[in-house]
């Protein structure tokens, strides 16, 4: 009776240490210093099975929160988790390292504003980029490392990978903030948003070329137009769908890949959770050998 006993004991114990090994494993209560913001900043880091126990190094998608949430929306409301290790097990996504920053805090957004008072931009290219890929086992070449992000951090999705097409390979915006259609609507959101700073008639326009995504579309190189592969979603009931169809129509007269796809749906959770398995399928295209 003792061996058979003894037998399903180590069996258990073998079992659990498997289901152990091929789980992930979030933090979401992480902190960088940062001397641009002058204050600690917050992030969440999704680490795929495996990497504890393995030597190996990852490439990483950079995955941005819409306004309101912080870096613990992708881990809570976005499942990350689950869903990142459904697709590694069902072969659709490759493991990869995500690193998911707090842009809610301070000010609230992933850019420079208009003064370079608050250089968020700079913090996430600058400090909190090198930080993660000095601390965490991460490729650093170009064709592994990804962005995407929802809402406003579709907006962050977008700028960056076309502020920086030298380092994404890919970059996948959800339901994207798409930034200012025109300088008037730039002047009219700074009057709204802090009606009692003044801002010169330079500063509105150097912010409006860096954050309306039509004006960086426009200007970009030719020799840049295939930099990036670019993956567009937005929900045909969403409020931001005109934004992200004229978006569409510039990249198509623009002649810039980009696959656009709208599907049922809104501006909600339910919608980004059923898009994040396509996103990861969509970057790990570039980060596989071929």
């Amino acid at each position: 009776m003792q061996k058979p006993f003894l037998f399903t004991v180590v069996a258990l114990f073998v079992a659990t240490q498997l289901l152990i090994a091929q789980s992930g494993k979030v933090f979401d209560n992480l902190s960088v210093p940062s001397k641009i913001l002058k204050s600690d900043r917050k992030f969440a880091i999704y680490l795929p099975p495996n990497y504890e126990t393995s030597q190996r190094t990852y490439p990483v998608l950079y995955l941005l929160h819409g306004a309101g949430d912080d870096q613990t929306g992708w881990v809570q409301f976005g499942e990350v988790q689950h869903i990142a290790e459904k697709a590694f097990s069902d072969g659709t996504a490759t493991p990869m390292i995500i690193v998911m920053p707090d842009a809610n805090t301070g000010t609230r957004g992933y850019a420079n504003d208009p003064k370079n008072e608050w250089r968020y931009e700079d913090f996430f290219f600058q400090e909190l980029m090198p930080y993660v890929e000095k601390t965490y086992r991460i490729k650093t070449e170009k064709r592994f490392r990804a962005v995407a992000g929802l809402s406003m951090g579709g907006g962050g999705s977008f700028t960056y990978a076309l502020h920086h097409p030298e380092l994404f390979s890919s970059a996948c915006p959800l339901s994207a903030a798409t930034g200012p259609l025109t300088l008037e609507d730039v002047k009219a959101q700074l009057k709204r948003t802090k009606p009692d700073v003044t801002y010169t008639d330079a500063e509105m326009e150097a912010y409006y070329k860096r954050q309306s995504v039509l004006e960086l579309i426009k200007n970009v190189p030719d020799d840049q137009k295939k930099a990036v592969r670019w993956y567009i979603d937005c929900g045909d009931d969403d409020f931001l769908f005109e934004g992200n169809s004229l978006v569409h129509i510039a990249m198509r007269k623009k002649e810039i890949p980009h696959e656009f796809r709208i599907h049922d749906g809104g501006h909600t959770w339910t919608y980004w959770r059923k898009a994040l398995p396509t996103v990861l399928s969509f970057v790990s295209d570039a980060f596989h050998q071929y």
